[in-house]
């Protein structure tokens, strides 16, 4: 078994063991619940998507910064101006992400049926 595999498979077993209190639950009003329980499982899907993939771009563009400018100093100021400007770019992503999970969650499903 491979290593991708086996980290898939223990991160879909983690999400049904955290899903489940949520799907065990009974209410009188099941519409609206489970649109509830759709978004509360889109919006963590979408802010935990967001932060690993901007951790990742952000850990990989300062390795690669420090990396060029150990390999050239004298283009110090220019690769750190291009760092900032890509790290402010990604860190702007991972808000719009959270402000996207911010409006998902805040809707108030069913008020309007």
């Amino acid at each position: 078994m491979s290593k991708k595999l086996k980290v898939m498979s223990l991160l879909f077993f983690l999400a049904a063991v955290m899903a489940a209190p949520l799907l065990a639950q009974d209410t009188p009003n099941a519409a609206r619940t489970s649109l509830f329980r759709v978004s509360l499982i889109v919006g963590a899907a979408i802010i935990t998507l967001s932060v690993a993939a901007g951790a990742f771009c952000q850990a990989k563009a300062i390795s690669s910064a420090c990396d060029g400018i150990s390999r050239n100093p004298g283009g110090a100021p220019t690769i750190r101006f291009l760092l900032i400007f890509g790290l402010v770019l990604i860190e702007t992503l991972v808000i719009y992400a959270l402000l996207i999970t911010i409006i998902i969650l805040m809707v108030q499903w069913g008020k309007y049926t």
